[in-house]
């Protein structure tokens, strides 16, 4: 008798800690606003990797400026801290502006260093050619400026870059001191689907 009521004991514990287990572990269905959802139910095909590559041109200089400052910095900082500047940047195939033009960098960048040339950057690359026309990346992270090569991470992405991830690399390549202008090339490695 005492063995049955042992497992009898036993069978209603396994019972009792599988349920606890399981809703603890599983979305309540009456929460009102959460499901859990199949990549199918999305029409989510197979995971890509993607690799972009273009020219970004940042020009500060006066007539034509694609990138203002919206923020001045309240001190006489050497790293230009608390500046900030909003841009919409033009992406192009080559490393002129006059090449084949592939879409937009719009966003800001804003000096967050005290002690040395980095901003943090927020920006949409707008892509308006080819297989990721209407689509578009965005980018936030931290830009060490006069690092040979930034890497920043790809947060996410709408149309083609829908649940994307990844992270860029970008290399100055043309930078006038006197005006502010630059010339970035930019990698970028992204998962979409």
């Amino acid at each position: 008798m005492a063995i049955a009521h042992l497992t009898t004991s036993s069978s209603f514990l396994f019972l009792l800690l599988t349920a606890t287990i399981r809703a603890a572990t599983e979305p309540n269905a009456d929460d009102g606003y959460s499901q859990l959802l199949s990549p199918a139910k999305l029409r989510l095909r197979k995971e890509k990797l993607s690799h972009l590559h273009f020219y970004y041109h940042d020009i500060l200089s006066r007539p034509s400026p694609t990138a203002v400052p919206i923020v001045r910095p309240t001190t006489n900082s050497s790293t230009f801290f608390g500046l900030v500047n909003m841009f919409d940047d033009l992406l192009t195939v080559g490393l002129e502006p006059s090449s084949k033009i592939v879409g937009r960098a719009q966003g800001f960048y804003g000096f967050a260093s005290h002690s040395e040339f980095a901003a943090l950057t927020a920006q949409n690359f707008v892509f308006v050619e080819g297989k990721f026309n209407g689509s578009t990346l965005t980018v936030m992270g931290r830009n060490a400026v006069l690092s040979p090569v930034k890497e920043l991470p790809v947060i996410g992405g709408t149309g083609a870059f829908r649940f994307a991830r990844g992270y860029a690399e970008a290399r100055t390549r043309v930078s006038d001191l006197t005006n502010g202008d630059a010339v970035v090339e930019y990698n970028i490695y992204v998962y979409h689907y």
